[in-house]
Parts: C-alpha cells; structure tokens; sequence
C-alpha cells in the first residue's frame, strides 16, 4: 500500500498551520515569558514542523508519480519550510533560533492563484513600470539635491549631505511625513509641497499601471474561458475565428445548481440560454429534457412575447446565456446561425414551447 494517500490526508491547510506557528514565533520574542510558556510553544513549533515533514514528504512522493508536472516553487517551498528551521536548531545556538521558522511566511503563498496573475501582470507591464520606477529616481534624486542646497546651512544635521536629504526626499514623495525633517526656509516649504503632489502623481501612475494590467489579465483569462465553452456548443463549431471572437465577447457564462429554476412561464424574456454540459427540463405538457449543444429561450427574443414555458435545471448544468441586444448582434454578423435559431423556433413553436 501507498503511503501517498495517507499523506495527502494529512497533509494540513498552509495558511491554518502558518498562522500559530508566526504567532508562536512572535511569543517567544517576549522577554518577561516562563519558561513553561516557552517550552510550550515550542512544542506547538514542532507539530508544525512535523506536519510540514509531512507535507513534504508528500509533495515528493507526488512529484514521482506525476513524472514531476507538480510546480517547482511548491517543491522549493515545502523544502525551505522544513530544512530552514532544521539548520537553524542544529546550527544557531542563541535563542533567536526560532525566528528562522519565520520561513513559514512563504506557505500560505504556496497555493495561492493571485501570485502567477501577479506575475504575469508583472511580466506584462514591465516596461511601463520601469519608466515610472526611473522616473521616481529621477525626482527623488532632483528634490534630495534642491533641499540639500537650498537647506544645508539653515539644517546641516538633516540636510548637510545628499544622502541625508534624500531620507526627506523619500518621506515627502510617498507624503508620509514623518516630521523628523521638515523644512525651515520659504523655498523649502515650497518645494515640500510641489514635491508630495509630484509624489501623488507617480504613486497614481504606478497604481493605474497595476491595475489596468490585472484588468486585463483578468478579462484575458476570461476570454479564455468563455472561448472553450463557446467551443464547445455544436451550433458554433463551423464558425470562423472572428465570428467566434464575436460571439465570446456577446456570451455570458452561468453554472446552475441541479433543481434551480432557469426561466419561469410568463415573465418576459430578455435572453436565451446555450446549454455547454449538463441537462435542462423544459415543462411542457410532455416535458422535454435538452442536453449539451441545446438552446431555448430564443422564441421570447424573436417573438417578444413572454416565456411560454418554465425551464429548470435537471442536473448541474453549464449555460452560456445571449441578452437580446447582443442576439440581434449575433444575427447580423452570422446570418446561418440566426436561421437556424429562427427554424428551430418555429419547429418548436408548432409542437412544444420552448420558453
């Protein structure tokens, strides 16, 4: 018998395990604590520790069998989060040895998607942030050598250097303030003050950068997304790329539960569903069970009428669903596709409704 299994059932959560042992970490920093309240915790850093063994173990042995497609920065950290505080209780004899177990901090990170998007935001933005970087440096150094000159004889302990100008320069641009240098001639005041709205600027610049980038790293894997689901539909499968870029922008992705209601009889219908997995129960006198690659809705679209039937979901079902304003669109750029939807209706329309 495998003993992979077993590890990964106990295996436990990073961030549940990080938190008491920093917690721990920060405790034993306290000088006045007993000596009874020390060896407990640091017993509770050696469950941890033990439980991180463990966790290593596992991911080694996954490594193996998966022929190594498990993520390297996982491996790496599993093993820093083990052998980190080893060393550093065979090695490092002062009681500051704990704080090595402050390596912990990286396990929450371990499986966290936030990180590769930062990454890639990174990756993606970097010319522009390097621009803003530089121009930071630029103004930091301008504004450390203007309050030199225009300080160093009123102040020479804050402002007799270069160097000690630019721990003001730093202060003012991020407008902290922290008050321990503060210019005493008017033309220091002045630059003080043109200097935080210059700090605001660049700040500003950095956060529109960073955010414009996640905003597009987050529409980017979206796109993705919605493309495989709109793949998936059989009704698009002939269409070429730009008519499908069309129709995944258009579309909108919904997953219902089983047993949830999709659309009710007699409420107006201001769109259509595809369904991309999962089964869908149209209540009709004989009702009727639809499953991938199946629509309805689209005879409240054409006719703009109410919907004739109520429409649930007969297992957890994947939708994609096109409002009216984007189904004209989807019409006039793909007429095939608009007649079979409109053949479709009025076949559905001299046998069963179809909502």
């Amino acid at each position: 018998m495998s003993v992979l299994p077993f590890l990964r059932i106990y295996a436990p959560p990073n961030a549940v395990l990080a938190a008491p042992g920093l917690l721990a970490v920060a405790a034993l920093t306290i000088p006045d604590m007993s000596g009874r309240s020390r060896l407990a915790l640091a017993a509770v850093l050696a469950v941890i520790w033990g439980a991180y063994l463990l966790q290593m173990v596992s991911t080694l042995l996954k490594r193996r069998a998966e022929d190594g497609r498990t993520r390297t920065p996982e491996i790496a950290i599993d093993v820093l989060a083990v052998l980190v505080p080893l060393a550093a209780f065979l090695l490092v004899g002062t009681p500051d040895r704990s704080l090595y177990c402050a390596v912990w901090l990286l396990k929450p990170l371990r499986d966290s998607t936030f990180f590769p998007v930062l990454g890639r935001v990174l990756a993606n933005e970097a010319r522009n942030l390097i621009g803003v970087t530089t121009l930071f440096g630029v103004v930091l150094f301008s504004v450390a050598l203007a309050g030199y000159v225009i300080e160093r004889d009123i102040q020479p302990d804050k402002f007799g250097s270069i160097p000690q100008a630019m721990w003001w320069a730093v202060v003012t641009l991020s407008t902290t303030g922290y008050g321990d240098a503060i210019p005493q001639s008017f033309a220091g005041r002045v630059l003080a003050g043109m200097v935080m709205m210059c700090g605001i600027g660049i700040f500003a610049l950095w956060a529109g950068i960073l955010a414009t980038g996640f905003y597009q790293e987050v529409r980017r894997g979206d796109f993705v997304r919605n493309w495989q689901l709109v793949a998936a539909v059989p009704l698009f499968q002939k269409l070429g790329p730009a008519v499908l870029v069309e129709i995944v922008r258009a579309l909108r992705p919904r997953m219902v539960p089983e047993g949830a209601v999709i659309c009710r009889k007699g409420e107006p219908g201001d769109q259509m569903f595809f369904v991309v997995e999962g089964r869908v129960s149209v209540a009709t006198p004989s009702p009727v069970e639809l499953g991938p690659g199946a629509f309805f809705g689209e005879m409240a679209l054409i006719t703009g009428e109410p919907r004739m039937a109520t429409v649930s979901a007969a297992t957890a079902v994947s939708l994609l669903s096109l409002h009216s304003a984007d189904f004209q669109m989807l019409c006039g750029s793909s007429p095939e596709i608009a007649e079979i939807i409109r053949k479709t209706a009025l076949e559905r329309r001299g046998a069963a409704p179809m909502a």
